[in-house]
């Protein structure tokens, strides 16, 4: 395998792992497992317990004392039972860390760390075993920066047995090494800490669950995202009103139409030079065209030919769009952007011959003289052969599962389809070739012009990626309590932070509503606030609304996650304008 070969199948695979990754940015996983120090407790003593935390190789966690007040600290509370009390959590010794672009260590937890609890029973407990929910939360970081906060539940089970009964120890090399007696006791800082998404959010309920049911008393006039200039959310705020609805790429055209495209599209990329000189080959491999022994039979081993291409570009296609969560949790990578950046620039720069990326070669050596013109043969071939074109049709195979993952986390079910029709349309030449009733083009010079059009298409994708993932790693990097105080101005100035009391009064005064949703890592939350929500035109155009700042610090975990999925919100900031339904609003 040459330099260049290898380069991009790392960078592919490396594409791959950071969708399974990256897929739960929106929360780092931590394994959790519970442990007791010993097999049963006894009514009206102190038990000990631990849990043990495991992060993903090459995380970590800020420690319970972040240095930078800024961080969000590892805090561990509980849903004690009657009759048990929590009285004291262990942490362990925070190790310092070096990161990228910080001038001072972050003392952090590392990869995997303990956190012991003691427990104190009463003596009216009962025999029989006891459930006490535990909530860590905790902000998981790499070498180069922090990602956003997170809760992992887990739950101690506490087995009391009678007095009579005898303990026998477990876990004795874990438990030696908690410090017992110098940990913190539960109080009204860590709970407070617990409680609020960030130490530094302002104070006030989100009133999500009342606002939901009250949310069908409204209809929804429109919805946007992301940083908006104020022209933008003037503009926004107008369609809202007049109910202009803006139209995306494929808007209006209706779900056949979106599928023909896809099709011609995957039918052109067989004049792409990966796919076009190959057509013969592996015809009289697979025993298709003159050699089928009639035109029917050449026309099925064709279809299999086809029908295997189709199935696989299909499948990664929904193993990608299935297994990577929504769009919106994806696309919130920088990295994800970043590696779809640098795969776009490698293949868009090999459309200019600058270097070579020749996956056809691998076949050279195949031998098919036994089994040619079997069915299984041509499906097999056909499989490789979709394979082996991914230099040419790669970044169009990636933009079509893009676009699908989109408009399937926006609730269209039939953009799972699309990764097999585009498949579909690269199948559609093989039958009538292999049936031997077709001719196909012949390359020439036209096919380098062919090439070097894909080129500074799939360059001008990577551009824009890049620039996403510019913009998202800036976007990592901001101080949680500048966004915090910048809300707590605008809800002094008028704004509620509850969701069930901003409807309430919309319905009652029969007036619009403008929910955004935030949190303390979102730094365009931050521009937005400090830029186009202070523009005197905005603040005109809003002053008939009841504005809402809907906190939405853990957009994947409840309250949170219900009120975003009902607006399909994929990121912060959203701004969603609603009306009471039978209220009449007013053009501007």
């Amino acid at each position: 395998m040459t330099r260049t070969r290898l380069l991009l199948v790392t960078l592919i695979a490396g594409l791959l792992a950071t969708i399974g990754v990256h897929a739960q940015l929106h929360g780092v996983p931590a394994d959790i497992a519970p442990l007791v120090a010993t097999d049963g407790v006894h009514a009206g003593t102190t038990v000990r317990a631990a849990l043990q935390v495991k992060l993903p190789d090459g995380f970590h966690v800020q420690s319970n004392k972040p240095r930078d007040p800024s961080l969000i600290p590892t805090v561990l509370t509980f849903d004690p039972p009657p009759g048990v009390t929590v009285r004291e959590i262990v942490f362990p010794p925070a190790t310092d860390l070096k990161q990228q672009g910080i001038p001072e260590p972050l003392a952090v937890f590392e990869q995997n760390f303990v956190i012991g609890v003691e427990l104190q029973l009463a003596r009216t407990l009962q025999p029989g075993t006891f459930t006490i929910p535990a909530h860590l939360r905790y902000q998981a970081c790499d070498a180069k920066m922090c990602y956003i906060p997170t809760t992992a539940q887990a739950a101690l089970s506490i087995k009391v047995v009678p007095a009579s009964v005898a303990l026998a120890p477990q876990h004795a090399d874990i438990f030696s090494g908690i410090a017992f007696g110098h940990g913190e006791k539960p109080g009204a800082s860590s709970q407070a800490a617990a409680a609020t998404p960030s130490a530094s959010a302002p104070a006030g309920p989100t009133g999500a669950e009342d606002g939901l049911k009250r949310l069908d008393d409204f209809t929804v006039l429109g919805t946007t995202g992301g940083y908006l200039g104020s022209g933008d959310f003037l503009q926004f705020v107008h369609n809202a009103e007049t109910g202009v609805k803006s139209r995306g790429l494929f808007e209006g055209h209706g779900p056949l139409v979106i599928l023909l495209l896809v099709l011609v599209g995957g039918l052109a990329l067989n004049l792409t030079p990966c796919v076009l000189p190959m057509v013969p080959i592996n015809l009289a491999i697979i025993g298709a065209g003159a050699k089928g022994g009639s035109r029917f039979r050449g026309f099925l081993l064709g279809s299999a030919y086809g029908g295997a291409m189709a199935i696989v570009y299909g499948a990664l296609g929904l193993i990608v769009i299935l297994t990577a969560g929504t769009f919106g949790t994806i696309n919130a990578s920088p990295w994800f952007n970043l590696i779809i950046a640098i795969v776009f620039v490698i293949l868009g720069l090999a459309m200019f011959d600058l270097f070579t990326i020749d996956f056809s070669r691998f076949s050279a050596g195949f031998n098919p003289s036994a089994s040619r013109g079997t069915f299984i043969l041509a499906f097999s071939m056909g499989a490789v052969a979709a394979l082996l074109a991914g230099a040419c049709v790669a970044p169009v195979v990636i933009q079509v599962v893009l676009f699908s993952s989109t408009l399937y986390a926006a609730g269209t079910t039939i953009a799972l389809a699309l990764p097999f029709v585009l498949g579909i349309g690269m199948a559609l030449p093989w039958p009538i070739a292999g049936a031997g009733i077709a001719a196909m083009p012949k390359p020439g010079v036209w096919m380098v012009r062919v090439k070097q059009a894909f080129g500074v298409i799939i360059l001008a994708l990577a551009a824009y990626y890049g620039y996403e993932a510019y913009g998202l790693f800036a976007n990592r990097f901001v101080d949680p309590t500048l966004v915090a105080a910048t809300v707590q101005q605008q809800i002094e100035e008028g704004w509620t932070p509850s969701l069930a009391s901003g409807l309430e009064t919309a319905a009652r005064e029969q007036k619009p509503v403008l929910i955004d949703f935030w949190a303390t890592w979102c730094k365009n939350c931050l521009t937005m606030d400090k830029t186009t929500l202070e523009d005197p035109a905005v603040s005109s155009a809003l002053s008939g609304y009841v504005k809402i700042k809907f906190q939405a610090e853990q957009p994947d975990q409840e309250p949170a996650k219900s009120v975003m999925q009902r607006f399909k919100a994929v990121g912060l900031p959203t701004y969603v304008i609603l009306k009471p339904k039978g209220a009449i609003t007013s053009s501007r």
